[in-house]
């Protein structure tokens, strides 16, 4: 029998340990190799990429740099989770959306999303939704002692609140058995519409439900600042700023402070960014705790989450690849640690989803969670080097943030102020270029467009709240100029063409003529090609074949753009291209083209112009 010895046994103790400097040379190597002249730390730059907020990820994390002690489960911080068995024990509440105003189709919706996988309804109610009086009607025949409802009613809060607490009554449910967030949120209907609601009103019904242990009566939904366009950051400095503003005033009400968290519920995006919405939910549940600490109440500090996948990333073109962002956002949520999570469905921007959109967000969560067992594990990215730096730094940013808005004097302050529109119209702004260039590539839209997909249909949706703060969508650029191209295919039976004059064998142009065939198919512009390749003689014959709308673009490698581009973008000419692009970097053939499209050129304004100078309507 071997005895181990007490450090266990070490695969690798025959072996030095590898310094960081011994990495940063081996990556000046690999640099080098590719042309770049680089060492040290500016080696490790090199391969870093930059994030909003002012965060950097690092190409190597190690011990030494990890973040403060995010202490247990349970337990103040809180980093871990609010709860101490996370979500090991039944997996997190599968909230599912309904918005509708018809309380009989609600109804319907409600039931079979019950009878298959969801744990809780997140029901529309008011100028949105349904009216309260309709919430009876809309919630017959679901066991309120079981299944939580969670109220979205912007300003009717008051009347929707009184509905569910009558329906409570009048079927029995005594207190302790209901389970509801009645979605009170003055500031965040302010940030949607622009209209101002009395904090002391919400406070007021909160004083009135203190006594029932399970339901909540405030939500900080921080929604509103991430779909105008707010970054991870700013999204949980809004927050904060917005639950510190409802501690106030319910303390004001005459609640403890123990009983004024409890009145709280946050509702947080969860994107596809997987790492990030893992560090932000970690990082709320810090810096929420750490108000609590202020507060002297740190026990109290346990933020209850309701995670929801973000509508900015949903498109409308090639609605499918929904299912893909909105199923790495809910694993992201889960691995967060949110206690509830909502899967919007694919079709969410188009209108009402139907039955097979409606079971495909719920299964989401069901196949996570009983196929995956992904909450099986609590806090499994915990003890990531990468995940708890990303946590620590985003608490960071996000606290300076919020420490703005407080000075601003709250809340309600910065909203009235601008303060809250400016900064997340720049941090928009900044983004915006980032998918105009496509260097945030947006799938079935800037990159891999499907232009003769047939279009998803659904019932049109009750209109959302608006008057405040902007909703901004990824594609709404994209979706822009695929409108136009609609309205000209509707108009004349074909869209918008090029030509891609393809020189030399495949190897020399299939990259870039791959390249520019998904850029012009972004804006709704058909890419024509001759099915082998163009030579000076046989391009003019080519194009006036192709049908283009007097464009065309040439698509092959350096060295023979040198030989041939001259000559291919004459005969191009004299067939009627008015306009020639290259492929490739600025100045390449310069004497023979006009235009050029390559990697990071601002695609939105290229395929903006080719369309103006097509005739396409805007």
């Amino acid at each position: 029998m071997t005895v181990l010895p007490d450090d266990g046994l070490s695969l690798a103790a025959e072996f030095p340990d590898a310094t960081h400097e011994q990495w940063q040379r081996l990556v000046e190597g690999v640099l080098r190799k590719s042309g770049k002249e680089v060492s040290g730390e500016a080696a490790e730059d090199a391969l870093s990429t930059k994030l909003e907020d002012g965060l950097t990820t690092r190409p190597l994390y190690t011990a030494p740099e990890t973040a403060p002690d995010t202490g247990f489960p349970g337990f103040a911080p809180f980093v871990r989770g609010g709860r101490a068995e996370g979500s090991a024990a039944s997996g997190w509440d599968v909230r599912q959306r309904i918005a509708g105003t018809d309380p009989v189709r609600v109804n319907d919706a409600a039931l079979a999303d019950l009878e298959n996988g969801t744990t809780s309804l997140w029901l529309a109610v008011g100028d949105a939704g349904l009216p309260a009086e309709g919430l009876g009607r809309a919630l017959e025949g679901v066991y309120l002692d079981l299944a939580p409802v969670s109220l979205d009613p912007g300003a009717q809060y008051a009347e929707a609140a009184r509905a569910l607490l009558a329906l409570y009554a009048e079927r029995r449910v005594a207190p302790e058995a209901a389970h509801a967030s009645l979605g009170a949120d003055p500031l965040g209907h302010e940030a949607r519409t622009g209209e101002a609601l009395d904090l002391a009103r919400a406070a007021a019904l909160a004083a009135e439900t203190a006594a029932w242990p399970h339901v909540r009566a405030l939500t900080v939904d921080a929604l509103p600042y991430h779909e105008a366009g707010g970054s991870a950051a700013e999204e949980l400095g809004l927050s904060l700023a917005t639950g510190v503003a409802y501690l106030r005033a319910l303390t004001e009400s005459g609640l403890s402070t123990e009983a004024a968290f409890g009145e709280l519920e946050f509702r947080y995006a969860a994107t596809a960014d997987q790492f990030l919405t893992i560090a932000k939910l970690r990082a709320a549940r810090r810096l929420w705790a750490r108000i609590a600490e202020a507060c002297g109440a740190p026990a109290a500090g346990a933020q209850r989450q309701h995670a929801v996948t973000s509508p900015v990333m949903m498109t409308r073109r090639d609605p499918w690849v929904n299912m893909l962002r909105t199923t790495v956002a809910c694993m992201a949520a889960g691995v967060g640690g949110a206690d509830a999570v909502t899967v919007l469905p694919f079709d969410q921007e188009l209108g009402l989803p139907d039955a097979f959109a409606r079971r495909i967000s719920r299964n989401t969560s069901t196949i996570l969670l009983e196929e995956s067992h992904l909450a099986r594990v609590i806090d499994p990215a915990g003890g990531s080097y990468y995940v708890e730096q990303l946590t620590d730094e985003l608490a960071h940013a996000a606290w300076e943030f919020f420490q703005t808005v407080e000075k601003a004097g709250g809340q309600a302050a910065a909203l009235r102020s601008g303060l809250v529109a400016e900064r997340l119209a720049a941090t928009w702004a900044a983004r915006s270029k980032k998918l105009a260039t496509r260097r945030e590539p947006v799938t079935g839209v800037s990159e891999f467009p499907h232009l003769s997909e047939k279009p998803v249909v659904r019932e049109p949706a009750p209109a959302p709240l608006t008057g405040g703060l902007p909703r901004v969508r990824r594609d709404e650029a994209y979706e822009a100029l695929r409108a136009r191209s609609d309205v000209h295919l509707a108009a004349t039976g074909a869209r918008p063409t090029v030509f891609l004059a393809a020189l030399g064998p495949a190897a020399a142009h299939t990259a870039r003529a791959t390249f520019a065939s998904n850029l012009f198919q972004a804006g709704g512009i058909t890419p024509v090609h001759d099915p082998v390749s163009v030579t000076p003689e046989t391009a003019a014959a080519a194009y006036a074949a192709s049908g283009a709308d007097g464009m065309a673009v040439l698509c092959s490698s350096d060295a023979l753009y040198e030989e041939q581009a001259e000559a291919v973008a004459a005969a191009l000419r004299s067939a009627g291209a008015t306009t020639v692009f290259l492929a490739g970097r600025p100045g390449t053939a310069a004497a023979a083209v006009d235009e050029y499209v390559f990697a990071g050129c601002d695609a939105i304004a290229v395929l903006s112009s080719v369309l103006d100078r097509m005739g396409v309507a805007s």
